[in-house]
């Protein structure tokens, strides 16, 4: 690995960002290399670990986009995608990404990573369905949250988000544009692949 990039995942490890988990990189960067997709959207950039991940995977014409409002996180990214040379191939979208995934247009992707609010992941679905070109493949992380998703939990802290991440795994395996499968790999991670 990368110095540069060893550096910015011990920081975040060191300050508990949280960023995608070892074995759910390999799994992601292998579905990277068999799709070479032209345009990746990520929803939760958080310090860009992930992001500049996936694009040292690409083609040299692959394109993220990345969804950040956490303005520490968002200053962090910007440094160390300019330190690993990629402010021309990362373009960090600021704000929430409820607000700005509507505003983006219809069929742009060819990969969609969430990687964001729990409570918010059928949202990111449903808009994540409206982006993706035909067979594009979204994945969602953390999807078995601790194992919780799959099991009775039902206490009162963690509720709403395990709540959210059922509901997910329901509508993306219901719904009949997608095919999906859910690793265990990490904390979890839905694999659908969209047919229009």
């Amino acid at each position: 690995m990368n110095l540069v990039l060893e550096k910015i995942k011990k920081k975040a490890l060191d300050e508990h960002i949280p960023i995608i988990m070892d074995d759910t990189l390999d799994v992601v960067i292998n579905i990277i290399k068999e799709k070479k997709p032209q345009k990746i959207l990520e929803i939760g950039t958080a310090v860009g670990y992930s992001a500049i991940c996936f694009i040292l995977s690409c083609d040299e014409n692959t394109k993220i986009d990345t969804i950040e409002k956490d303005e520490d996180k968002i200053r962090q990214a910007h440094q160390n995608i300019l330190n690993m040379k990629l402010s021309d191939r990362i373009n960090i979208l600021e704000g929430d990404a409820v607000e700005i995934l509507p505003k983006l247009k219809d069929n742009s992707y060819d990969i969609i990573f969430i990687d964001a609010a729990k409570g918010k992941y059928p949202f990111f679905l449903e808009q994540s369905i409206r982006l993706a070109k035909n067979n594009c493949i979204i994945l969602a992380d953390n999807i078995l949250y601790k194992g919780y998703v799959m099991s009775d939990y039902n206490k009162h802290k963690q509720r709403t988000a395990v709540n959210h991440l059922r509901e997910y795994i329901t509508k993306s395996q219901n719904d009949s544009s997608l095919e999906t499968e859910i690793l265990s790999v990490g904390d979890g991670l839905a694999i659908s692949k969209v047919q229009k």
